[in-house]
């Protein structure tokens, strides 16, 4: 049965489909030996030989994962630095699985690693807005004021953030820190550093609590435990 070859490259775990849509365009994909550039092109994964960046694709089994990254790792298959990246925690992962999404090498938290690039295009293409909880604890008394006003959007580098919700949890008086509460349904490099400096509230913590309708629940720091079936067919939901 034939399928789109970004499709093919997705599933396959070779990259995201809009990656393998960028390979697909810069010829570096071959099916049967002809190089394809055409997005729309078809193949099927089973009888076809199919190559990408010169390696043969191969069907793999999918595996989905949920991560609790801790703080101090690179949310990244590898890290040119020497740095300790997500993979670190996955040695013993036959195949290639990758982070949906980031997580800053200071920030923890919920992670998907999975190598479904279609479960990861659904997840962090901007359209399905998938809803992201974050707990932050910044220096210096956060209002209630300042959250609404926030919530509306903040000018950063890269424009106005997107509207969020932002509810102030408590204040410590003794530490002089505030914990807030963030909803995202966007996820832009450093967003929630970005608007915090706006407004000069250093970020002290930060923790993703929440992924759709996934938490932390169970895991510790540096866990991971699968997906079931269910969790995964949810997620897919959020595509349609």
């Amino acid at each position: 049965m034939k399928e789109r070859l970004q499709k093919i490259l997705a599933r396959a775990g070779i990259c995201s489909r809009r990656k393998a849509e960028e390979l697909i365009v810069s010829g570096k994909v071959r099916v049967n030996g002809k190089v394809v550039k055409e997005l729309g092109s078809e193949a099927d994964p089973f009888s076809d030989r199919i190559e990408a960046l010169g390696e043969t694709v191969k069907p793999e089994k999918k595996r989905w994962f949920l991560f609790y990254k801790p703080d101090g790792v690179i949310t990244s298959v590898a890290d040119p630095e020497g740095r300790r990246t997500v993979m670190d925690y996955f040695r013993n992962i036959r195949e290639r699985i990758f982070p949906v999404g980031r997580l800053d090498y200071h920030s923890e938290g919920l992670l998907i690693m999975t190598n479904d690039g279609e479960l990861d295009n659904i997840l962090t293409h901007p359209k399905h807005e998938v809803k992201k909880v974050y707990e932050v604890t910044v220096r210096g008394r956060y209002s209630p004021k300042l959250a609404e006003k926030m919530s509306k959007g903040v000018r950063i580098d890269t424009g106005v953030t997107a509207p969020c919700e932002i509810e102030v949890i408590g204040y410590d008086k003794e530490k002089n820190k505030t914990q807030v509460r963030m909803t995202l349904h966007e996820g832009k490099n450093r967003e929630i550093r970005k608007m915090m400096a706006a407004y000069h509230y250093p970020v002290f913590e930060l923790k993703r609590v929440k992924y759709a309708f996934l938490t932390l629940d169970g895991l510790s720091r540096g866990s991971y435990r699968r997906l079931t079936n269910e969790e995964v067919q949810k997620l897919y939901e959020l595509g349609k």
